[in-house]
């Protein structure tokens, strides 16, 4: 299921994470040639990226929630 990429922050060991409008985290890193995300390295990069929609795997699998997103 696609969610909204609501805002960003990094991981224990410096790894950036997406926070999606379900309440999830999912990392998204810039790992050539396996992860080919080089907007996640800039301030710039990330702010362009509020919105876009990253599929959920913690939605398909009815996870729970990593954090409680707030209704907008």
């Amino acid at each position: 299921m696609d969610r909204a990429i609501v805002g960003f922050h990094t991981d224990d060991d410096g790894h950036w994470v997406a926070e999606l409008a379900c309440g999830h985290n999912q990392h998204v890193r810039h790992d050539p040639p396996w992860q080919n995300r080089p907007w996640v390295i800039t301030e710039a990069g990330r702010r362009a990226a509020l919105g876009q929609r990253l599929a959920c795997r913690k939605c398909d699998q009815g996870a729970a929630r990593d954090w409680h997103a707030i209704p907008r």
